[in-house]
């Protein structure tokens, strides 16, 4: 199959390229690479890669694509909060134009990776993905709007299919620290504390990053019956939390560690709680592999292996929205986060 993955050398992408290499996939990325410098480990594999704006792709890009894996976005409620609009034009108008000119091109299947965060604030009794959405945040707001316009255009040769992920924790080449899981071990690590910034009463579902894309590999093979214009809870169910009893096990699996309450720690609207078992149940071979012990001990060695001081960690390199600001403010990133052209010439 020959797939196009946009956003291939971000956080999940660069963990699922290799595995889609490794199953003889053919592979075209596009990605502008804001987050260049942003490596944790090794460096992403190299493919093939449009080096343009997803707001820029047209129908001769997609020419001779089987399917889309649609990564590309801005990645969380702080980066969503920045500009509201931009975050919309983004997540949600330019993945309706990449899926208009994909439909046009012949692309039969488009999987996008959407969120629970579409969910907002769903309570404390779990819910499946027929509940009606309630985003709190810009970014929630987005992910509702691409999946709703998407299936206005599911047709019988086009397959829109939306994997709503639980928050991401794992170890990958572009890794993030402002995820809650590893934001939480990093904090340990770097300060001796697990500091929470709300009053930890929300209720978050949680995935590994290779379970993420465990979850694509298998919509990529599913028979279109079994994915067509549908939405796939991706995460354990077994795996939703509340934050502070994920801070304790956090601090229960570092030797020193104490867990901490940032000063004006308010309650987080945010909390839902995910039934996961449709995709295991439509979705062939998937399987959900890492509980969140799993992924913590996997932190946990990344960085003691490579190292990360207390100044990376609160610094620019590994938050989304700090990284961005900071290339804003060098004169790389115009106010809607295009490369400025001088800039790039500059940098080659």
């Amino acid at each position: 199959m020959r797939i196009l993955v946009t956003g291939h050398l971000g956080y999940i992408g660069s963990v699922l390229v290799p595995r889609l290499l490794k199953l003889g996939h053919a592979l075209v990325g596009c990605d502008t690479d804001l987050y260049a410098g942003s490596t944790f480990g090794a460096a992403p594999v190299a493919i093939d890669n449009i080096r343009r704006d997803i707001r820029d792709l047209i129908e001769a890009d997609f020419i001779g694509i089987d399917a889309v894996v649609h990564l590309a976005g801005l990645s969380n409620d702080p980066l969503g909060n920045l500009d509201p609009a931009l975050t919309d034009d983004i997540n949600h108008r330019a993945t309706i134009r990449m899926a208009e000119a994909a439909r046009a091109a012949g692309v039969s299947r488009f999987l996008f990776s959407s969120s629970c965060s579409t969910y907002g604030a769903a309570g404390d009794s779990p819910i499946d993905e027929l509940a009606p959405f309630n985003p709190q945040t810009p970014y929630g707001q987005s992910k509702v709007d691409a999946e709703t316009n998407l299936a206005k255009l599911a047709n019988n040769h086009f397959s829109p299919v939306y994997l709503r992920n639980a928050t991401a924790y794992g170890d990958s080449p572009r890794l993030r620290f402002d995820l809650v899981v590893n934001n939480l071990v990093a904090w340990a690590l770097t300060t001796g504390q697990v500091r929470l910034k709300s009053r930890g009463l929300a209720w978050r579902p949680l995935v590994h990053v290779e379970d993420i894309c465990a979850a694509f590999e298998a919509a990529l093979r599913a028979p279109r019956a079994s994915i067509h214009n549908q939405a796939f809870n991706i995460g354990r169910s077994e795996d939703n939390i509340r934050i502070h009893a994920l801070a304790q096990r956090i601090v229960d699996r570092i030797p020193g560690a104490k867990l901490t309450m940032a000063d004006g720690a308010e309650i987080d609207a945010r909390t839902y709680r995910v039934d996961c078992s449709k995709a295991e149940q439509q979705l062939p071979g998937f399987t959900p592999c890492w509980d969140i012990d799993a992924g913590v001990e996997q932190l946990i060695t990344a960085i003691r292996e490579r190292g990360l001081t207390l100044e990376a960690f609160e610094g620019p390199r590994y938050q989304r929205l700090a990284h961005l600001l900071e290339r804003q403010s060098r004169g790389q990133l115009d106010t809607a986060l295009r490369p400025v052209p001088e800039a790039v010439h500059a940098q080659h």
